[in-house]
Order: C-alpha cells, then structure tokens, then sequence
C-alpha cells in the first residue's frame, strides 16, 4: 500500500468518527486537508505539528498519547488508534528527512582461506528511546513507510561502503516486497557502489502470490551482477524445491543449524548434508553466529564456505575497523585470546572455550 492510500485511509477513518469529544480533532485535520489539496500525507504531518501546538487540552500531545493510556470516555479506541498511527507516520518522517540512521558492518570471512570476502551492511538509528533497528522497521511497515525507510537505509549503506576495501561484496537487507518497488533499479543507477558488489539479503519469506512478480523484477537485475542471499528460515513452504528454482548466490545458516555442531553430532550431519545441498545447486553457504573456535574449526572442515559472528567480529560503524579486515584471520591466534595461554596448550581444539 502506497504512503498516499494509507495516509487517505488514515484521514476518512478520523474523519468519519461522529464522536463529539473528537470534533476538534477532526476540524483541525479538515483544515490540514483544505490547506494542502490533493497531497493527503503533507496534510497529516501539517495536522500533527498543528495538534502538538496547540491541542494540550485534549491529549497534550501526539507524542504522549500512548503514556495516557486514555480511556474509551476520553478519546474512541479506533480515533485513539488512528492517532497512534499518525504519530508513527510523524516519527518515520521525521528520520527519514533528518536522515538519523548510519551503517554499521560485519565482517564475512571465507573459511578456507580465513580472509574478509565481504560484509553484512547493519542499520543503527539514531533515537532518544534507543528502540532497535527491527523496532523501526516494523513500525514504518505499519504505515506505509516501510519501502521508504529501507530504501533509506540501503542508499546509507551504499554511501558508507566507500571506505570499505574494495573488493568486497556488501550485503543489504531488504524485503521481497520492496524488490518489486521500482525505486530499486534507479538506487543502483545513483549510487557509486558497483552492482556487481552488492548482494541483496532477504530478510523474510517471499509470498507465493509475489514469487513470479518477484523473479521477474529480480533477473534484470541479476543480469547486470546483482545476487541475492537468504536465509535458511526464510525459505517458504517447498523450502528445498524453491531454493532450486530462484538459485540463490548465498545461502546462510543460523545457529539453529551450525549451534556446538563441534559436540552435537546430529548438528553436525544436518550442517554436512547442507554443505552437500549447496555445492549440488552452486549456492555460496554462509554460516552465521559463529562463536567458539571449535565451531569455526568444524564448520571449516566441513566445507562451509563462508562465515560471520561476533568470534569473528562485530558489526561497528568505525571506517578504522573495517580497514583492518584486510588481515588474515587466525583461528589458533583467537583460541589463545579466548582461553589463554595455558588452556589453549592443555585444549588445543578450543572446545571448552567459555
């Protein structure tokens, strides 16, 4: 739904409340209208500055109105609802036009030759109630704003990539939905970072009623060098047969798969099988949450391509750290930071790391 159709729905839904405890409410927001004909979503936020100014009577302010916890006598559920949503609205814009997020990275190593092959690109917002970054998302999602806010986010990521060494591939969250947004073939086309760097990163299940829209949009796109990860748990119904058909350049793997796959040997055969699956269908196997030594170096003898954990490194939003990613990793070396001298010589596999 496009921010106009919901900011349309927003405004008949309060305008059509017959409560007369609501009649300011509704007077203010008709002025907002007649003040900015044809452009329904200005009229909200004019509607929003006009109320916190001037409305201390009714609910203080839009920003407070979820605190008062107002009851039905005060404000009507469903007005008190679409007023929370405007609120929301006024929050998501407001961001997006002081641009108040920034990118931070998370290195993907390549297991076999222990290198940085590429990084994950990690939106932090910058917020007085310290909400995280899903928070945020799934309320511009709420009212329409959500294609917005990672279109945001991805042109962020882009822009800071420049100070990444530049061989690496950067991997962007996004959902299916916005793919199918013709704003993304233009952000490629404005962005100084290459197509053929970028990897786009699924961050939920591709609706079967958007799956041929989606792999229409997709392909030209591929055609140019894009490629496209997903996750493991966001595969769909037909998990296997899908991630035939769409062919994704990386697969990655959670630690619901690769969890003390150095001690459980039931996580272990899963993680081989899926080492199996990947290579069949020429799919790129990333493992994620990677955290003890031992795991890094049974993933490593599995075959697993590619991993990324806080083992490895955190996301960080310091152009410093991500210049050191040029530094070979070695896994003996972290051993004997986690465990110590001492233990790493008594336990050299690192399976009794804390």
């Amino acid at each position: 739904m496009s921010v106009r159709v919901q900011a349309w729905g927003i405004i008949a839904a309060v305008l059509a409340e017959t409560d007369p405890s609501g009649a300011a409410v509704r007077q203010r927001l008709s002025n907002s209208l007649d003040e900015n004909p044809g452009v329904p979503e200005r009229a909200l936020l004019e509607y929003l500055l006009e109320t916190r100014r001037s409305d201390a009577n009714t609910v203080e302010t839009l920003e407070t109105a979820r605190e008062m916890r107002l009851t039905p006598a005060a404000l009507p559920p469903k007005l008190a609802e679409q007023i929370d949503a405007i609120r929301s609205m006024s929050r998501i814009s407001a961001l997006l036009e002081n641009q108040m997020l920034m990118t931070a990275f998370q290195p993907i190593y390549g297991l076999g030759d222990k290198n940085v092959v590429g990084v994950e690109a990690l939106s932090r917002f910058v917020s007085d109630d310290g909400a995280a970054a899903e928070l945020w998302f799934a309320e511009a999602a709420a009212v329409g704003l959500g294609a917005n806010l990672e279109f945001s986010a991805l042109g962020s990521a882009a822009a800071a990539a420049r100070d990444l060494p530049p061989h690496l591939f950067v991997s962007l969250n996004i959902s299916p939905t916005s793919c199918l947004d013709p704003r993304l073939p233009e952000l490629f086309e404005h962005i100084d970072l290459p197509i053929n760097r970028i990897v786009l990163e699924l961050t939920e299940t591709i609706p079967d009623e958007e799956y041929a829209q989606f792999i229409a949009a997709i392909n030209p796109l591929r055609d140019q060098g894009l490629r496209i990860a997903v996750d493991d748990t966001h595969s769909g119904a037909g998990a296997l047969s899908r991630m035939v058909h769409l062919r994704p350049d990386f697969l990655k793997v959670g630690r619901d798969v690769i969890g003390d796959v150095d001690n459980d040997g039931l996580q272990r055969a899963l993680t081989a099988c899926l080492v199996d699956f990947s290579q069949q269908i020429g799919t790129t196997l990333v493992a994620e949450g990677i955290e003890t030594v031992g795991e890094l170096k049974v993933l490593t003898e599995l075959g697993i391509d590619a991993g990324q954990g806080y083992l490895l490194g955190r996301p960080s939003v310091r152009p410093k750290d991500w210049v050191s990613w040029n530094t070979r990793l070695d896994a003996d070396g972290l051993n004997r930071q986690l465990v110590g001298p001492d233990q790493a010589t008594l336990n050299p596999q690192g399976n009794d790391a804390p």
